[in-house]
């Protein structure tokens, strides 16, 4: 005989059995969750905090200094990982290398270096910044900045440039994405894996190789010149950089590699109409296909449109203010080691967590927020799923290098 059932429930027959299971739907209200404990960990002197973001070498988590209580960022990367990239290990080495001896406003800091040899792991203690220019590309409306806040961070990557330089260091991979901010608006050009230190002793910044980003690349490195200028390089890609902040587009693109590159070499560059012509001239000036004829930094630094002061005529794309990145994350992994045994455990219902994640999504969209992952160092930090407790193994022994 059958059974009418409501449409919110059903029934399920096994067939060995002649009792029927009726699985029945309860509400959201019902369900209780227990968000996840924070496991309190150390690598050297440093807490751990929420993972910040990941790329192809490695997460990124924020922690905080235990004996100075200041905010960093930590590189984590797994030696497998990096055997599996090609000069993946060589580039970290390189990088670490670099960084030590580079201290410049406008340079990101490295500030300890920690190897697990147990684990095969390498951690990078450096600078915490709140967001990239990248980033802030993808959140703005038109994929671009105003004009007096794109000079402001332009002159700061000038600078920068000039101090690398005056140092010996081609960076070769000078792109939005490489560009980091720090909560006072300072930028830090980061990602020093394909740099190169010159050669002090012989004079010349010709270099042989660039592994940068194809759309930034120039027009040498473009059609295969076995050596050429390191320092115009970066300055054509510092070129692409201001194209790309002051228009939402980039000078050249193709749609496959060789059509960029093909591009790159032959095609004229095309000015923006809205741009005013003194924005042109400079840009111009850094993208000209010869290098023996594009502007030096020095020339670039004293350019018009870089001493020029610009007024606010439209309103700054900001850091993501409303993001949780600004609050720090080390607080409730602090409170799970010293304070859980004699808090009251926190829960929630499944409808207090489905509102908060409607009303998450809504803010978002208002703002125009992109909540797609980003590459790098420095990237938005994943939404956390509450789920039961994870226990983690703690670090087994880390030296420092």
């Amino acid at each position: 005989m059958e059974r009418d059932l409501p449409s919110d429930r059903f029934m399920e027959l096994d067939a060995g059995d002649d009792d029927a299971l009726l699985i029945q739907r309860i509400d959201s209200n019902e369900i209780i969750y227990c968000p996840p404990k924070r496991k309190y960990k150390l690598v050297g002197k440093y807490v751990m905090g929420d993972k910040l973001g990941e790329g192809s070498y490695g997460k990124v988590k924020e922690c905080l200094d235990s004996t100075t209580l200041q905010r960093r960022a930590i590189k984590i990367m797994k030696r497998k990982t990096l055997r599996r990239i090609p000069n993946g290990d060589q580039n970290v080495q390189r990088e670490i290398r670099l960084l030590r001896r580079l201290r410049h406003h406008n340079v990101i800091s490295l500030y300890d270096v920690y190897h697990n040899e147990a684990k095969g792991k390498i951690y990078m203690v450096m600078e915490f910044c709140v967001t990239g220019l990248q980033e802030m590309l993808d959140r703005s409306k038109d994929k671009k900045l105003p004009i007096w806040q794109a000079n402001k961070y332009f002159v700061q990557l000038v600078e920068g440039l000039e101090y690398l330089h005056s140092r010996g260091v081609v960076h070769k991979d000078i792109k939005p994405g490489n560009l980091l901010l720090t909560s006072d608006n300072m930028l830090k050009i980061s990602d020093f894996g394909v740099a190169e230190q010159l050669d002090v002793l012989a004079g010349k910044d010709e270099i042989t190789t660039s592994q940068g980003s194809p759309l930034f690349q120039p027009p040498e490195v473009a059609g295969g010149a076995r050596v050429f200028s390191g320092f115009k390089v970066d300055v054509w890609s510092a070129g692409c950089t201001l194209y790309n902040l002051t228009s939402g587009k980039y000078p050249f693109e193709g749609e496959n590699m060789f059509r960029l590159f093909e591009n790159i070499c032959e095609k004229p560059l095309v000015m923006p109409e809205e741009l005013d012509p003194v924005l042109k001239t400079l840009l111009e000036g850094m993208l000209r296909k010869e290098p023996s004829e594009r502007l030096s930094l020095n020339l670039v630094k004293s350019h018009d449109w870089c001493c020029k002061k610009h007024p606010r005529t439209e309103e700054e794309v900001s850091l993501g203010g409303d993001d949780d990145r600004h609050s720090i994350s080390i607080v409730p992994y602090l409170r799970s080691n010293y304070y859980d045994s004699e808090s009251e455990e926190e829960l929630f219902t499944e409808h207090q967590l489905n509102e908060s994640r409607n009303q998450a999504e809504c803010k978002s969209e208002m703002s125009g927020t992109d909540l797609q992952e980003t590459r790098g160092a420095h990237t938005k930090r994943r939404r956390r799923k509450p789920t039961s407790c994870i226990s983690v193994k703690s670090i087994t022994s880390c030296k420092q290098s």
